[in-house]
């Protein structure tokens, strides 16, 4: 199964569209949201191609193979409008024996951690940061902004394949990557 991860969008309908194209161009199956989907949010500037309607109609039209988490920019009037649950604070996932805990990072983070054994696997957004990295015998991932990338990032998004997780710029250059 090859999952395609990917983290505020923040209403850019340009970044959803590259982000939606590069799902079908990598023949993905699924794709996990992790928050911040059509807010740009009060401290973020307006990214390029801001229309949360544009982006709704997108990812309305794929509705059935998207999983999402709530962000700190989502609201009830959102899930008025997405055809997909995106209200939920946390998701889980099992693989190779690990659980991956998928939250958008406002809530549950390596700060605040949610219960996790030994292996198992934290994936959240919210910091616009891509990063992997190892905390004690956890795994931290975090695949980025689509949109609004910070700390000189280009905007990026994550696929999940084979056991590997590899952070892509959108032209498929890897920035880091781990296997499980």
């Amino acid at each position: 199964m090859k999952i395609l991860f990917a983290s505020d969008i923040h209403g850019s309908e340009y970044y959803a569209k590259k982000l939606v194209d590069k799902y079908h161009e990598l023949n993905c199956n699924k794709m996990v949201l992790l928050g911040d989907i059509l807010y740009h949010g009060p401290r973020n500037d307006l990214p390029e191609g801001y229309n949360p309607k544009g982006v709704i109609a997108l990812l309305n039209a794929m509705s059935d193979e998207i999983l999402c988490v709530r962000g700190n920019c989502e609201a009830e009037v959102d899930q008025m409008v997405l055809e997909f649950s995106c209200m939920s604070d946390s998701m889980i996932m099992y693989e190779k024996g690990r659980m991956l805990f998928i939250t958008h990072g406002h809530l549950y983070n390596k700060e605040n951690l949610p219960k996790l054994k030994s292996g198992d696997i934290l994936i959240h957004g919210h910091t616009h940061v891509q990063t992997i990295e190892k905390f004690g015998s956890n795994t931290y991932i975090n695949p980025g902004s689509v949109s609004i990338p910070k700390e000189d990032n280009p905007p990026t998004f994550m696929l999940y394949e084979n056991s590997k997780f590899t952070i892509y710029d959108f032209d498929m250059n890897i920035l880091n990557e781990v296997t499980i």
